[in-house]
C-alpha cells in the first residue's frame, strides 16, 4: 500500500484525507517517481473548492491533490524513455502530485531532470509557479529598460516573477501588504501597498510612468496599469482567473516558452534566482498547510514532506 492526498467532495482544507492506497505500478512507456516533496499553489485548493475550475482540468471525483513534486524515479516501465531508475526528477502532476508515488508517460514534456545542487525542496515547487511567472513576462514582451509593475508580487507565482524580471533588465514594482515589504526588497522589488489609491502610489514611486504590467492575483494592477497609460497589449494576468479587460493577455503555465523551466533551474542553481521556503508541512499535517497557503499571508512557498 502507499499514501495520496485526496478528497471526495468539493469544499476546503477539511475534506482533504490522507488515504492509504494500492501502490501503482509503471505500465509501458511510463516511469514511477517515488515524491519526496511536494509544492502548494493556489490552483490547487481552488481546485478542491470549486468545481468549474475542476472540470477545466478535467478533474472528477474522487480526486488527488497537488501539481509540482520532486523525487526520484523508482521504476521504469517497457518502452519508456528520457529517465532511469535513480535519476532525480520534478515535475507537473496536476491533481495527483501529494502522494508517495505519481506515474509518468513519457516522452515527457512534465518532467525534468534535477539539477545538480538544487534540492528536492526547491524543485518540488518549480514547475507551475516558474512557469506561470515565465510565460505572463514573455506574454508582455518585457525588456531590459521597462518598468513593470507587478501585482501579487510577493506570492509563489510573484517571486519568481521578480526575479526573472530584474534578471531581465526591468525595474520592478511589486504590490503587496506593507508586512512584506521587507521580503520584496530582498527580491529586488520596489513594494506599492495594494487597495484604494494604488495609482496614485505608483505615481510617486515612477514619476516617468510604467511601461508594463502583469497582475497575478485579482485585476487591480491590470486596471491600475490601464488607468496609467500603460497599452493592453503590455499588461497580463493569470489564466486561472476573471476575465481580463479587453486586450490585456492571459496567461499560465501551459503558455510559457520551450526550455523556460530549464533556464529557471538553472539560474538558481547559480544563484540568480532564489526560492524563499515560507515553510514545510509532513504530509500528515496537508489540512494547516493548505490553510496556510490559501491565507495568502505566507512569504514564499509551501512545501509538504513525504
Amino acid at each position: 500500500m502507499s499514501r495520496a492526498v485526496r478528497y471526495r467532495r468539493f469544499g476546503g482544507p477539511e475534506v482533504l484525507e490522507l488515504q492509504e492506497i494500492p501502490e501503482p505500478h509503471a505500465a509501458p512507456d511510463e516511469v514511477r517517481v517515488r515524491v519526496t516533496t511536494a509544492g502548494l499553489n493556489p490552483v490547487d485548493w481552488q481546485i478542491t473548492t470549486q468545481p468549474d475550475m475542476a472540470a477545466r482540468f478535467g478533474i472528477t471525483l474522487p480526486a488527488g491533490f497537488g501539481g509540482d513534486f520532486a523525487g526520484v524515479v523508482d521504476e521504469v516501465g517497457a518502452g519508456a524513455t528520457g529517465f532511469a531508475t535513480g535519476d532525480r526528477v520534478y515535475g507537473a502532476a496536476i491533481g495527483r502530485a501529494v502522494a508517495d508515488f505519481v506515474l509518468v508517460k513519457t516522452p515527457a514534456a512534465t518532467l525534468w531532470h534535477t539539477p545538480e545542487g538544487v534540492g528536492d525542496e526547491v524543485a518540488g515547487v518549480l514547475p507551475v509557479s516558474g512557469l506561470t511567472a515565465s510565460a505572463a513576462l514573455a506574454a508582455i514582451g518585457l525588456r531590459a529598460g521597462d518598468t513593470v509593475l507587478i501585482g501579487g508580487a510577493a506570492g509563489g507565482v510573484g517571486i519568481f516573477a521578480v526575479q526573472l524580471a530584474k534578471l531581465a533588465g526591468a525595474r520592478v514594482l511589486g504590490t503587496a501588504s506593507e508586512g512584506t515589504f521587507g521580503f520584496l526588497r530582498g527580491l529586488g522589488a520596489e513594494p506599492v501597498a495594494y487597495g484604494p489609491g494604488l495609482a496614485d502610489r505608483v505615481r510617486s514611486l515612477a514619476p516617468e510612468g510604467i511601461t508594463a504590467a502583469t497582475d497575478l492575483f485579482a485585476r487591480e494592477t491590470a486596471e491600475t496599469a490601464l488607468a496609467l497609460g500603460v497599452a493592453p497589449e503590455r499588461i497580463s494576468v493569470v489564466a486561472d482567473g476573471p476575465a481580463p479587460p479587453p486586450g490585456v493577455h492571459k496567461a499560465g503555465a501551459l503558455d510559457a516558452g520551450p526550455g523556460a523551466l530549464e533556464r529557471i533551474a538553472d539560474a538558481i542553481r547559480s544563484g540568480e534566482i532564489t526560492v524563499p521556503v515560507a515553510a514545510t508541512f509532513p504530509v500528515e499535517r496537508i489540512r494547516e498547510a493548505v490553510t496556510a497557503q490559501a491565507e495568502r499571508h505566507v512569504h514564499g512557498k509551501i512545501v509538504i514532506a513525504l
